[in-house]
């Protein structure tokens, strides 16, 4: 992947999410989302967390979470939810479309995975989400690897991950199907509302 096709996606990514951000009313912002235990409000606090958060009070966090990074999001995302505006949020990711941020160890490539999947937590779970355009998926897809589902602790055995829209397969065993983006919430530990999976294991993989 070149680096500057993913971070012009990445910058399309959140303008998009931003856009989609603004145009919610408030029982939309208060409505929970793929991540467990966390609205709208939170998964955009924690979206634009990289750009409103200095190094000084990252490691503050840090020591004070313990080192436990998953620790330290949450509280973040909550207090900030709680303390900012939705306007402050829209605005926190608008106006950072092309921030340099990417996670640790992740690239640029890590960076525009992180959007897609938080912005989809959002949109899938308020069952409005639009097709993620594929060749901004392929980018997503080509930084995967098998430390994705083990972070995340999802139990893939004896499951074959096969798109239906991109040549995309992960894994051996009994075929679950839908479009990439739908399997790449899978490997991230979500559960996903009925009728975007197909196969006898879908509703392993699906709220209810």
């Amino acid at each position: 992947m070149r680096e500057h096709e993913v971070r012009a996606e990445t910058a399309r990514q959140r303008a998009e999410t931003a856009e989609f951000l603004a145009g919610l009313d408030e029982a939309d912002w208060d409505a929970p989302t793929l991540c467990a235990g966390w609205r709208v409000r939170e998964v955009a606090a924690h979206l634009s967390m990289p750009y409103r958060t200095s190094l000084p009070r990252f490691v503050l966090g840090m020591i004070t979470a313990r080192g436990n990074f998953d620790r330290l999001a949450d509280r973040a995302a909550r207090a900030d939810a709680a303390r900012l505006s939705t306007a402050e949020l829209v605005a926190a990711i608008g106006d950072n479309t092309e921030h340099p941020w990417k996670p640790p160890g992740g690239g640029f490539a890590g960076a525009l995975s992180h959007d897609v999947i938080h912005g989809l937590d959002i949109t899938v779970a308020l069952g409005r989400s639009e097709p993620v355009p594929l060749d901004r998926m392929r980018m997503v897809l080509e930084a995967l690897n098998p430390r994705s589902a083990k972070y995340f602790g999802v139990d893939l055995e004896g499951v074959a991950l096969r798109a239906s829209d991109l040549d995309f397969r992960y894994g051996e065993g009994e075929v679950l199907s839908g479009r990439a983006q739908d399997l790449v919430l899978v490997l991230c530990g979500r559960k996903l509302p009925a009728g975007h999976l197909d196969g006898e294991s879908a509703a392993r993989f699906t709220s209810h």
